[in-house]
């Protein structure tokens, strides 16, 4: 029998005045500090070093006496104390699954984080979910909340455009689960393939997210093929699950009630005030794997008047953009720590800057090259580059450009996100 949850789901949360909500929200925090302190070693040494006692965190402001806990430290305590950084809390014959994120990071997870729904919308029609089920959580996450919705879920997993296409088709599919730009790459080739979308499919809902700039491809999906978008949008991390997702209001996305979501100045880690722009850190109700003030490097603000959904719960409107070097392309974070790792590999090559843009609702990455030394067999060389980045990275790019010896600027981030929304 399943150990009942220390810290479970608590939807009347999201109703409640302000102050009630914060209220109870801070009693759980005191059992969560409390909790991570006696169990998750890591935790323990991280407020021990800076003399914080549990006790010190009463309320939500109190927070702000924790460092934030950023990817690069986490890293870093991964290698100090493998696997997991002393911040697992639980025993190890306890988890279900254990996924990777850019990093590398491990991520425990002993029970499905996805959100979940009684509306049985989606019973006797069958979801493609497209997002992928190695390595990252993204597909099962996503498959829990798909099957808590009534769909059947077919596992597409990423690519294959064309038989993405056939399968859509065939089965009749009734749901989509992925980026927007990959609904929109399939409905192109299908009309490319010769079929009318609308008339010869059966795509009713979509559940896209993970890539910023994709309301205008929802706009389409339901204008023009009379696709409902569920939840409108939703804010997920790898490392901590599900964090925010909108109501039929389409007026932000509420924050999950089972975290505590801060808007913070990335260089000191202090809170800014609502309708500031800072760095989302988010502390989780987790008894797994508690990553108390995690710092997500994503950039929003706060909305804290009540919806017209009726839910009081804090808002982000968007994601605005990122405080530090990684950039997230298609729905998944490229790392300069990633790139390098590739380019190591190839001693020809002095000099590189990855340039993200979007052309056509499409994310596109061009990796520009100086090289010190021609390659024996450039053809074969670049496609196992092309290999090599797509290992690492987990998406490709899309065009190699081999430029002359200094037109990379070399005090220019390795990374550059060009991309107008």
């Amino acid at each position: 029998m399943d150990k009942p949850l220390l810290f479970p789901h608590d939807k009347t949360l999201e109703r409640l005045p302000t102050p009630e909500r914060e209220k109870r929200l801070a009693e759980k925090l005191q059992r969560l500090i409390s909790y991570a302190y006696d169990n998750a070693p890591g935790f323990r040494s991280r407020i021990d070093k800076i003399k914080v006692n549990p006790s010190e965190i009463v309320n939500l402001e109190d927070l702000q006496k924790i460092p934030v806990l950023r990817k690069d430290d986490l890293i870093q305590l991964q290698k100090e104390n493998p696997p997991f950084g002393g911040y697992l809390a639980v025993p190890l014959n306890e988890i279900d699954h254990v996924y990777q994120s850019p990093g590398p990071i491990f991520d425990p997870q002993r029970r499905s984080r996805g959100s979940s729904s009684q509306s049985q919308i989606g019973k006797d029609m069958i979801a493609m979910n497209t997002w992928s089920y190695h390595i990252t959580p993204a597909g099962l996450l996503i498959d829990s909340t798909l099957k808590g919705m009534g769909f059947t879920v077919f596992p597409a997993g990423t690519g294959n455009t064309d038989l993405q296409v056939q399968i859509m088709h065939d089965l009749k599919v009734g749901g989509f689960a992925g980026t927007p730009s990959f609904l929109a790459a399939i409905i192109k080739r299908a009309e490319e393939m010769g079929y009318d979308f609308k008339r010869d499919f059966n795509l009713k809902y979509a559940m896209v997210m993970g890539e910023m700039g994709g309301d205008v491809l929802r706009k389409m999906f339901t204008e023009k093929y009379g696709i409902t978008c569920l939840g409108g949008d939703s804010y997920a991390t790898a490392d901590i699950g599900f964090i925010a997702s909108s109501c039929d209001k389409n007026s932000g996305m509420h924050v999950n009630t089972d975290t505590i979501v801060e808007i913070v100045d990335p260089s000191t880690g202090k809170v800014i005030p609502p309708g500031d722009i800072g760095e989302i850190i988010v502390t989780p109700f987790d008894e797994v794997y508690p990553l108390i003030r995690f710092g997500t490097g994503d950039l929003s603000t706060l909305i804290v008047e009540p919806c017209q959904c009726g839910r009081t719960t804090p808002r982000l409107p968007k994601i605005m953009g990122r405080s530090g070097d990684a950039v997230r392309v298609r729905g998944m974070f490229v790392h300069p720590r990633q790139t390098d790792e590739v380019i190591s590999r190839y001693p020809e090559i002095s000099s590189y800057q990855l340039i993200v843009t979007r052309n056509q609702n499409r994310d596109e990455m061009l990796l520009q090259i100086e090289l010190k030394g021609e390659p024996q067999n450039k053809d074969v060389w670049l496609e196992g580059l092309k290999k090599d980045f797509q290992s690492i990275c987990k998406v490709r790019f899309d065009k190699a450009e081999f430029v002359p010896t200094g037109k990379i600027n070399k005090e220019a981030k390795r990374i550059t996100d060009k991309r107008i929304y």
